[in-house]
């Protein structure tokens, strides 16, 4: 099982050549074990990206958010109470917050390309 950031989710449907094979593999992996966890903050930052025409997409919101549903094993999780706690202790922005407090409540690796988040000591990260 791994946690996927937002911008993973957006390419691995719209770009996915600009994901890593180290990536491309952890998500190939978890689609055919114990699934991917997909933060629900992100259907939030999906549908402000397409609101303010951050990204393009020949698609209403919901279609959008359906076939991306559709396309892996995805296992859609809320703010939980040790989730909202543990966020509040992390200086970033309010939904990497819940998506890096998400990955080390569930003990996951969270794939993502954000360099500050690679780089950071608390959580383990797939990228490179």
């Amino acid at each position: 099982m791994i946690t996927v950031d937002t911008h993973v989710i957006i390419w691995d449907a719209l770009k996915p050549d600009i994901l890593t094979s180290r990536a491309k593999k952890a998500i190939d992996t978890a689609n055919k074990t114990d699934g991917i966890i997909f933060c629900e903050i992100s259907l939030w930052e999906i549908a402000m990206l397409m609101q303010k025409r951050r990204i393009e997409i020949h698609a209403t919101y919901l279609d959008f958010i359906n076939l991306i549903k559709a396309s892996n094993n995805y296992i859609f999780q809320g703010i939980t109470p040790e989730i909202a706690e543990l966020s509040s202790e992390i200086n970033l922005d309010p939904a990497d917050r819940i998506i890096v407090a998400t990955s080390i409540i569930t003990n996951t690796k969270l794939v993502t390309a954000d360099k500050n988040l690679r780089q950071s000591k608390k959580i383990r990260t797939i990228w490179q």
